[in-house]
């Protein structure tokens, strides 16, 4: 572990994880994909370790995963040591990514926890994951309250009714609405399948990825379906269940008790902050945590009347409650001097930009603020993203942050082109 922790710097596109930390601006980045719940106990140790051994600021990403910032090589090993005492369950090799409610979730069509599994096991049996790019990535949404539409990646398998049967939709290449369909197969096919689109990703090189697939041709996909002999691929159109992407509410579980999800500001916060939050969640009564996709915290197990109080705590910590805080519609990489290849300072410009264009941040217009062109927090198209280069905030619209900037702004000039964009959207 500390030979690794001395690590050499990672190509772009690599995954930092607890064996294997990527250097940034602020010292080594690891980075932690817990699987199901987590024990609040262990939750609150986790932020106390990120403390003691890095800088204490503790993210959560896009796609719900945790980072830890600011460790050294000296001090990564024992941070690792110190998750590893832990007994958080959390994956390794291609990120397969299921509902944050996923088994707990009345509304559910599938347990997509329990397919993810399986392809998860599946995968440790193949060569796939030393052979695929490191952000190649598998979404299973079981159909329930909280859905996966707004995850972007490479595979995507969504528990659908056809005809009162449920059945799965695969589509590849994107998220819930750019991602392309491919039929529909039944549950069990589910790892048979996953595998097989996998591996015409694989097979096109270490770095490819499905989009850079179906910018030449779908065909691939289409015949790794046909090839294989157990899948029934239909398709037939499906009721779609009317569910939401957004975690940050309350919700009903299974067994009669409550989920409530909370949001990080700009996805991340100190870790003493969390340590706090974690002493709410105890006293809340929850059983335990999720780690939800869209840099979401929820805390599972409370009773109506503890969820009210949770709430109240965390709002009080400075955690956003509330589905239209303008805060969730913008989107900020680390930025500068955090991130080495920035140009800009992302996320402590966030807060900034969330105030001035508030009156516009309803969800149909989001800003995603890049400290340079790679666009890592954000990998689809926003209303409007700055991206931090030599020359000052470049400005795309309706864009990523490799797309052609439409103008170049200093960073005090950024409030009023907001403004601008956002009323020119409106009027569109």
């Amino acid at each position: 572990m500390t030979a690794l922790a001395k690590a050499a710097p990672h190509r772009r596109g690599a995954c930092p994880g607890l064996s294997a930390p990527m250097p940034t601006g602020d010292g080594l980045l690891v980075r932690l994909r817990p699987i199901g719940t987590v024990s609040v106990a262990a939750f609150a140790n986790l932020c106390a370790a990120a403390r003691q051994h890095g800088n204490g600021v503790v993210e959560i990403t896009a796609r719900g995963s945790i980072q830890v910032r600011g460790l050294s090589a000296a001090s990564a090993p024992r941070f690792a040591d110190a998750i590893a005492s832990l007994g958080i369950a959390a994956e390794d090799g291609v990120p397969v990514i299921a509902n944050a409610l996923a088994g707990l979730d009345p509304d559910e069509l599938i347990d997509a926890g329990t397919l993810a599994a399986d392809l998860r096991r599946a995968l440790g049996a193949t060569s796939l994951p030393r052979r695929l790019a490191p952000k190649v990535s598998v979404a299973i949404d079981g159909g329930g309250a909280l859905n996966l539409d707004a995850l972007s990646a490479d595979i995507r398998l969504r528990a659908e009714l056809i005809n009162g049967t449920v059945a799965l939709r695969i589509s590849v290449g994107g998220d819930g609405a750019s991602a392309t369909p491919l039929g529909t197969i039944m549950p069990p096919d589910c790892t048979d399948v996953a595998l097989r689109l996998l591996e015409v990703i694989a097979q096109r090189g270490r770095a490819a990825r499905a989009r850079d697939i179906l910018a030449a041709e779908v065909a691939s996909f289409r015949e790794a379906l046909s090839s294989c002999p157990a899948a029934r691929v239909t398709l037939a159109r499906a009721r779609v269940p009317g569910h939401d992407s957004n975690p940050i509410g309350t919700y009903r579980l299974l067994d009669g008790s409550y989920a409530r999800g909370i949001g990080l500001a700009f996805g991340h916060a100190e870790a003493a902050t969390l340590e706090r939050l974690a002493d709410a969640a105890e006293a809340a009564g929850a059983r335990g945590v999720r780690i939800a996709p869209g840099r979401a915290l929820i805390a599972i197990g409370l009773t109506r009347a503890s969820a009210t109080a949770f709430t109240a705590a965390a709002e009080s910590l400075g955690f956003i409650v509330r589905a239209e805080d303008p805060r969730r519609h913008v989107i900020a990489c680390a930025g500068a001097p955090i991130c080495a290849s920035a140009h800009i300072a992302a996320r402590a410009m966030a807060p900034r930009i969330a105030e001035s264009a508030a009156p516009y941040l309803d969800g149909s217009f989001k800003v995603h603020v890049s400290g340079c062109p790679k666009g890592c927090a954000l990998a689809a198209r926003a209303a409007l993203t700055i991206v931090g280069t030599a020359a000052g905030c470049a400005l795309v619209a309706n864009g990523s942050a490799r797309d052609e900037p439409f103008g170049v702004v200093a960073a005090d000039q950024l409030p009023a082109a907001i403004v601008n964009a956002a009323r020119e959207v409106r009027h569109v």
